[in-house]
């Protein structure tokens, strides 16, 4: 009966009420640490079947028309100082902090993309039932600060592919902020965690009274 009283209205009022009951885009959320970490949900990981291959990236990033990859792009935007753009996005100059290890870089080589959630964790942790776009959508997320993170190449490959519980940054003073980024990137993605993950994330956050998580959970 709803679609037939709506075939007989105008178009413009059609566009109107199309556009008043679309659904509403999600909402950032902010909440302390501890309860960020409780509301993550529990589950036994598994690696089966995992391939860095199912990830696509780096592709076009945020701006095709710029000619630069998400690589490039995260670097762009996260520079101190500002790098030279030539010709097929290439950098020269410029500036990073990499935080994890409260280094300076002046060379966008010696710099990786760090996913804060590593692609086999997110495998691990939800990812191996996702279709191929919502995997590639992930591996090149710029929609959240926290999910890519320019750091020093010795760091990221010192991370590898663990999380918490296995690896923490070298920086003490910067482990409540990679608990909240880390736990904030899982919220955003609906990703599991399993029961040691959990009791590190748990630990970490105890000792982080006063920090907080910012997520927006990804559409």
């Amino acid at each position: 009966m709803r679609t037939a009283l709506l075939r007989g209205l105008p178009a413009a009022l059609l566009t109107v009420l199309s556009l008043t009951t679309a659904p509403a885009a999600h909402a950032a959320e902010t909440v302390p640490l501890t309860e960020a970490v409780a509301m993550l949900p529990l589950a036994t990981e598994s690696r089966d079947g995992y391939t860095r291959e199912a990830f696509k990236h780096w592709n076009a990033g945020d701006d095709p028309a710029d000619g630069c990859t998400t690589r490039n792009e995260v670097l762009i935007n996260e520079a101190v100082e500002a790098p030279a753009v030539g010709p097929r996005c290439r950098l020269t100059g410029g500036s990073w902090w990499s935080y994890y290890d409260q280094t300076t870089v002046t060379s966008a080589s010696g710099l990786d993309i760090d996913h804060m959630v590593p692609l086999a964790e997110a495998w691990d942790s939800g990812a191996s039932v996702w279709t191929a776009q919502h995997r590639e959508a992930y591996a090149n997320d710029q929609g959240a600060e926290a999910s890519l993170v320019a750091v020093t190449a010795r760091s990221n490959r010192s991370k590898a592919d663990q999380d918490p519980a296995q690896w923490m940054p070298p920086a003490a003073e910067v482990h409540c902020r990679y608990t909240a980024e880390w736990t904030a990137t899982k919220l955003r993605w609906n990703l599991t965690v399993d029961d040691t993950e959990y009791a590190a994330l748990n630990d970490l956050a105890t000792a982080c009274p006063d920090q907080t998580v910012t997520y927006t959970p990804a559409t």
